[in-house]
């Protein structure tokens, strides 16, 4: 059984078919389930019920880590789910899920050179990097 932390499962690949009734009864031999949220199309023109996604949450994570090891790559309606663990929601105004750029990681500069020619000079080999270019007036190969 996969240790999971996280009472919420996030479940994909969803017929039309499938309501929240539906889920819950499929789900529920794993545990209690606290709630079950099946959003709707974002369009409004939409004839569909639902996205084809769901996130169901547990009242107990051991629940929700059952249900994951059991019910991931299982069939519902002749097709076959996915469940993976729900990821958090993002805070207010946080885009893209990075709250840090990537060059303002820790560790990012040492790794990867950046921020000045002294870093990892002796690495890369050091010297002048229009060394051994003179002589080249002309853009293109050489013609013989």
């Amino acid at each position: 059984m996969a240790t999971n932390a996280n009472p919420s499962l996030f479940v994909s690949g969803l017929t039309n078919d499938v309501n929240e009734e539906v889920l819950h009864e499929a789900f529920i031999p794993f545990g209690e389930i606290a709630s079950v949220s099946l959003p709707k199309p974002e369009m409004k023109s939409s004839t569909d019920p639902h996205r084809g996604f769901a996130t169901l949450t547990f009242a107990h994570p051991s629940d929700a880590a059952e249900a994951l090891d059991n019910m991931d790559q299982s069939e519902l309606f002749g097709r076959v789910l996915t469940v993976r663990p729900a990821k958090e929601a993002k805070a207010e105004g946080v885009k893209l899920g990075s709250r840090t750029a990537v060059w303002e990681q820790e560790g990012y500069s040492a790794r990867y050179g950046a921020g000045g020619a002294e870093v990892g000079d002796e690495e890369r080999g050091g010297g002048d990097a229009m060394e051994g270019l003179e002589g080249l007036d002309v853009a293109g190969p050489k013609r013989q």
